[in-house]
């Protein structure tokens, strides 16, 4: 008789969180959520003006932060960097980007690109879920969480959809988990 490990109740929050998320992403609003969000976006950054913009490829119904990168480019000279992820040891770090689409698949199978590390001094982070304090649920690698505590000094601004906010009860921190300076929603900025 096969059994069925038990599943955490974080890991069920997320697998939640992501079919309804894949669901609302192919609907009729998100097309007006993702302008807004882009809108919100990019006032964040006028005030930010990165040297060097970390930001991620989407994937599952995420913000597509693109427009983001090409008005950081155009409008600060921003560089840019995708992050790029090894599982032996469990690691990320961010390598130049040039905006176009990646060419390379990192240990996770994200699309990523070649080169050497860089540190960004701005990082855009993916949320599945997150608090209004600032705190978000990923995808449980705990990739960008370990990023972040290597490197204090850079400005982590999660993105997500409205509909990923959580309450402190359902989404209660961690030890390891890495406050965001704030979450931009199409709505709001939280945190």
């Amino acid at each position: 008789m096969t059994t069925t490990p038990p599943t955490s109740p974080r890991a069920e929050l997320r697998q939640r969180l992501l079919s309804a998320r894949q669901a609302w992403a192919q609907g009729p609003a998100a097309p007006a959520a993702q302008a807004a969000l882009d809108k919100r976006l990019a006032e964040v950054l006028a005030q930010l003006e990165p040297d060097c913009l970390g930001l991620y490829w989407p994937m599952k119904g995420e913000f597509n932060p693109r427009d983001a990168a090409r008005t950081a480019q155009s409008a600060w000279g921003s560089r840019l960097a995708l992050p790029y992820a090894e599982k032996t040891p469990v690691a990320m770090h961010f390598r130049p980007w040039s905006g176009e689409a990646p060419t390379v698949v990192d240990a996770c199978g994200i699309p990523s690109t070649e080169g050497k590390p860089v540190v960004p001094d701005v990082v855009l982070v993916p949320c599945v879920g997150f608090t209004a304090e600032g705190y978000r649920l990923g995808y449980g690698g705990g990739y960008f969480d370990r990023f972040l505590a290597d490197h204090p000094g850079v400005t982590a601004i999660g993105l997500a959809w409205d509909e990923g906010l959580l309450t402190r009860d359902a989404l209660a921190p961690q030890a390891h988990d890495i406050r965001l300076m704030a979450v931009v929603t199409p709505s709001q900025i939280w945190g």
